[in-house]
């Protein structure tokens, strides 16, 4: 397995947020969906996933950097500093909890004593046997050595902001190249997770989790600002000095929005209830007016322009200098 920071493409300094959207870029160029006819892409996509575990998470990233765990998230055994010879061949097990971290057992008596045989030791340690003496003259009580888990795998998913609004299920493709539906909850937001329990990595004891991990695509013409929605809405030169009624679309269908006469471009209109839903309620659709010329020079405007130019002249920068 490499060094996850040469997966992702990131030096060690990278900060939280360079780490992430190198993931990002890298899930959507290696994702097997994208590369079906490379038989490599699982593989490749699996190592990306286990990377982002390792450095997406703080506590994981610091102990990788401290050597504790590997470049797969498995646990390191420390070097055998704890024993130390002593005169008559014996050892001191005065440190011999930090062999294993986290421990699993308790120390009894401590004196000196002559080996035992090592593998006899890790057979009841791991056996998770208790009251048993060696040559150590040392008593372990309850060795709660637990089978781990399998790893948790991150899985990409992007939906429409439409789904990010109303819910629904997703087929989504695991690196195992299982298929499974996935229901997206009413309200997603971008980045958060979902997590299919036991649906990651097989381990010797439970299988990991699979943490699917969302995006939301960018749409065409809304932008989202909370709960709420943007858009910049188009109005003829006529429509802004006249007033009109306009369509307005939303994410469930087109409204009516009545444009006031003399409606300058840039102002904000709010349409209730037509944004995305919140924590106790639903956002507001805000309607930005752009005002749009005709697409071809028009001899006609041009000529009122002049005309209006000429006899009322009015300068909209004044309060500007």
């Amino acid at each position: 397995m490499r060094d996850p920071y040469d997966v992702l493409g990131v030096p060690r300094s990278a900060d939280a947020a360079a780490i992430k959207s190198a993931f990002r870029r890298l899930a959507k160029k290696l994702h097997p969906d994208a590369n079906k006819s490379d038989p490599k892409a699982a593989q490749r996509f699996g190592e990306l996933n286990t990377a982002y575990e390792i450095l997406g998470d703080d506590k994981k990233r610091k102990a990788f950097d401290r050597g504790e765990i590997d470049a797969e998230g498995k646990q390191r055994f420390h070097r055998f500093d704890g024993f130390r010879s002593q005169p008559g061949g014996g050892f001191n097990t005065a440190d011999f909890e930090t062999i294993f971290p986290g421990g699993g057992f308790r120390r009894g008596g401590a004196r000196a004593g002559s080996f035992g045989g090592f593998e006899d030791i890790l057979k009841d340690m791991f056996g998770g046997q208790a009251g048993r003496r060696t040559g150590f003259e040392t008593r372990f009580e309850n060795a709660e050595f637990a089978r781990p888990a399998g790893r948790d795998v991150v899985v990409p998913v992007t939906i429409s902001l439409a789904e990010a609004a109303t819910g629904g299920t997703r087929r989504v493709r695991l690196p195992s190249g299982k298929e499974v539906d996935v229901r997206i909850p009413v309200g997603l937001v971008d980045g958060q997770q979902i997590r299919l329990k036991g649906q990651g990595q097989p381990g010797p004891g439970a299988a990991g989790d699979v943490l699917i991990t969302v995006t939301i695509a960018p749409h065409p013409l809304f932008t989202r600002d909370g709960a709420n929605l943007r858009i910049e809405l188009p109005v003829s030169l006529y429509e802004a000095v006249l007033g009109a009624k306009v369509r307005v679309p939303t994410l469930d269908g087109a409204v009516e929005l009545a444009i006031p006469a003399g409606t300058n471009s840039g102002r904000t209109f709010r349409v209730k209830g037509k944004g995305l839903p919140g924590k106790g309620a639903t956002g507001d659709l805000l309607a930005t007016v752009r005002i749009v010329l005709p697409d071809r020079p028009d001899s006609e405007l041009d000529a009122l322009m002049r005309e209006w130019r000429d006899r009322k002249p009015y300068d909209p920068r004044k309060d500007m200098e």
